[in-house]
């Protein structure tokens, strides 16, 4: 392709509908800071920390100088905002790497989150500031080797009160962070009323033993955990004082269903732009790729996909900051847009032919990682359950 002619063709762009226009002015300032770190410092190095199954730690003060830790949240050293913004900001960060939007998540979203809507006023004055400065690393350990989607009422881990302690024994899996980060909400089943409770554990705790979890195929840059408790002694002062029961524990993972479907349009917007980019310049038979009618056919159907699920979460949002967000929103979402972030990225994929599996060209690296979006945070059957319950009026769970 000449430079003439490369000059004069379009920039890949996967915001067909111009949905930042919903932020305003300061917002999307903001969202320009995410995405100029994230195209300057992470997606230089990014595959190779993926190869590694490495975390690129020299990246963590970028990221703090961002100030976007607990957007979203009032009070308590965070930054505040619209949940909207939180959002767009999964959506960049996964648009560059589905790992450290996931390591953002979890700490952002699922282990602050626990304290912000769980947690005491004591407890909140004391977390959150740290963490909104990245000076506390956050986890959360819900998930079990053997208890995944059956978390509400199968939980094997236990917590037993002993005078103004707890003991918790057990052990949880896939744990993001926990290999190297600072504290771990752990949820476990009180021995004596048999409810799911929280608690803020201190990873050094006596006790308490993580373990990387080795050979994935997907978040490569994620150091999820394999978390042992031996009779871990935790204060009664840092377990969650205003949960008592799995449907506190709901309500955090209401809010971060809502984060993954974001970021699964974050994962569907890098596949497509690299594809793209890729056909725009890649020559077969003496000419672009791009200029093919099957590519353009295929292009157009992950645009069509992505525009679809960013005006899902864009409203999906709104609702959250309106007060009006019920669990069968956020699993629609989270159920749906995976689904069509796996189509999507799989076109990206056909669209590159056997350059597709080359780390080289980005797109295998969205493909591999959108296997784990897919899953987690609810499999797609689990939520689809929970909406066929609401539009039904009949529970279908086993």
């Amino acid at each position: 392709m000449s430079k003439e002619l490369s000059s004069e063709l379009p920039l890949p762009d996967s915001d067909f509908y111009r949905i930042v226009d919903c932020l305003d002015d300061a917002e999307r300032a903001k969202l320009r800071e995410v995405r100029a770190f994230m195209e300057a410092s992470v997606a230089p190095v990014i595959n190779h920390y993926w190869a590694s199954d490495s975390f690129p730690f020299e990246l963590l003060p970028g990221i703090r100088d961002l100030g976007i830790a607990g957007v979203g949240y009032e009070g308590y050293g965070c930054p505040g905002g619209r949940t909207l913004l939180s959002g767009f900001i999964a959506m960049e960060i996964a648009r560059v790497d589905c790992s450290f939007a996931t390591f953002y998540g979890v700490h952002s979203g699922l282990a602050m989150g626990s304290i912000l809507l769980c947690g005491s006023e004591e407890q909140k004055a004391k977390w959150l500031p740290p963490m909104a400065r990245l000076e506390k690393i956050g986890s959360f350990g819900l998930t079990e080797p053997e208890v995944g989607s059956g978390a509400s009422g199968g939980l094997t881990t236990t917590a037993r009160k002993e005078g103004d302690n707890w003991i918790l024994n057990g052990q949880k899996k896939w744990i993001g962070n926990a290999t190297w980060g600072d504290l771990t909400i752990i949820w476990a089943r009180d021995l004596a009323d048999n409810q799911v409770k929280g608690f803020i554990v201190e990873n050094n705790t006596p006790g308490f033993k993580a373990e990387k979890i080795e050979n994935k195929m997907a978040l490569k840059v994620v150091q999820n955990a394999l978390i042992t408790l031996t009779d871990c002694i935790v204060p009664e002062q840092n377990r969650l004082q205003m949960d008592s029961s799995f449907r506190d524990t709901a309500r955090v993972l209401r809010m971060t269903r809502a984060f993954v479907a974001w970021e699964a349009v974050g994962c569907m917007m890098g596949a497509y732009e690299h594809a793209l980019a890729y056909a725009q310049r890649r020559q077969q038979f003496g000419k672009p790729i791009a200029k093919f009618q099957l590519v353009q056919d295929l292009l157009v159907k992950m645009l069509g996909n992505i525009t679809a699920c960013q005006c899902m979460v864009v409203q999906l949002s709104q609702l959250q900051d309106g007060g009006k967000l019920k669990d069968e929103h956020a699993s629609l979402a989270k159920s749906f847009c995976t689904v069509k972030m796996r189509e999507a990225v799989g076109y990206a994929r056909e669209i590159m032919g056997a350059n597709g599996i080359l780390l080289d060209h980005h797109v295998a690296r969205f493909v591999a990682d959108s296997e784990a979006i897919y899953s987690y945070e609810g499999t797609r059957e689990m939520n689809t359950l929970i909406v066929g319950k609401a539009i039904t009026g009949f529970g279908a769970f086993v």
